[in-house]
């Protein structure tokens, strides 16, 4: 075979190749659909999106939409938001319901909200059709110490403004339940809030509780009030229970520093029992008594003790045999 026949063929393959790679690289289908849409993407554009390593999917087709709904942005836009990490097809939806709706919203703004973790289209559905939160039970009590559960519907709508750096939805509970909770503490009877719930509303919207959130209170409706637990009474109860234990330790204070000090006394008894025989053999030493004297104190002491146990045993009556006393009762 010739030698240019060879090389012919070997310069065919290689383009054949190349033209093959081209096509898988460059997604040709999007570049056709760009300019049936009318949509300035060029080739090398997309070429550009696959060396940065951007989807052009995710560029190509959000842009068609947005020109077709008459949202005016560009590759350039679009593709710096994909590279910082944010959602491109979201908010370019956010953007036509946004304008759909007459909301001003420019795409650095909706590409913040989006950067900063929140749903934008979200948000601007908030913002066209309020959404209503519905608060747990909040607990109050009244100056009368009785509880109320006061459950209430929140409706709220989305402040794009305040969207990037505002409170979320969980600070607003938070707000509206502490105000429940001071409208109803400030009542002087639960009978007041349960006749006029309405005063609830208009006391915490007064407030201005979505100052610094995210959203904007339309209103705020109380759904149910039921009547809970007497605070108070049991208030009372624990502190009369308290109050008589305290007065049980006192009196148990008391009763040990009775006992102790009974306890010292006889122990000074003992003490001065225990002086007494010291005491007689220094009187028989120094002659102060003598020993009939000893002998006759030993039988007054002998005889004491006989008439105590005499007393004790048969409840104060001497037994009717033996002694004078129990011959002359006999």
């Amino acid at each position: 075979m010739d030698a240019s026949i060879i090389r012919s063929i070997v310069i065919i393959g290689i383009i054949g190749i190349l033209i093959i790679l081209f096509f898988i690289f460059v997604p040709m289908g999007l570049w056709v659909s760009s300019l049936a849409a009318n949509v300035k993407v060029s080739i090398f554009n997309l070429i550009g999106m696959r060396l940065r390593r951007v989807v052009p999917n995710r560029i190509v087709l959000p842009l068609i939409k947005s020109t077709k709904a008459g949202v005016g942005l560009n590759v350039n836009q679009l593709e710096a938001h994909y590279l910082a990490g944010g959602n491109v097809d979201r908010v370019v939806d956010a953007l036509i319901a946004a304008e759909r709706a007459g909301i001003e919203l420019p795409f650095e703004k909706a590409a913040a909200i989006d950067l900063a973790g929140r749903d934008v289209l979200e948000a601007v559905k908030m913002s066209v059709n309020p959404k209503v939160i519905e608060t747990p039970n909040v607990s109050a009590v009244a100056k009368d110490g009785i509880e109320l559960l006061v459950k209430a519907r929140v409706t709220v709508r989305a402040n794009l403004e305040r969207l990037v750096g505002g409170a979320g939805e969980a600070t607003v509970l938070a707000r509206i339940g502490e105000g429940i909770v001071t409208t109803v503490g400030s009542s002087v009877s639960h009978k007041e809030v349960l006749e006029n719930p309405d005063g609830i509303s208009k006391m915490v919207l007064g407030k201005g509780l979505d100052a610094g959130t995210a959203f904007e209170i339309l209103s705020i409706d109380i759904a149910d009030i039921d009547v809970g637990r007497n605070i108070g009474a049991q208030l009372q109860t624990l502190q009369a229970e308290a109050d008589k234990n305290i007065a049980q330790a006192k009196a148990e204070e008391r009763r040990a520093m009775a006992v102790a000090k009974e306890q010292e006394m006889r122990a000074y008894v003992v003490e001065a029992e225990a002086e007494v025989p010291k005491a007689m053999a220094y009187a028989l030493r120094e002659g102060k008594i003598g020993v009939m004297d000893y002998y006759e104190l030993q039988n007054i002491n002998a005889d004491t003790k006989m008439r105590q146990t005499i007393s004790t045993t048969n409840n104060g009556k001497l037994p009717l045999g033996g002694g004078k006393d129990g011959a002359k009762q006999s």
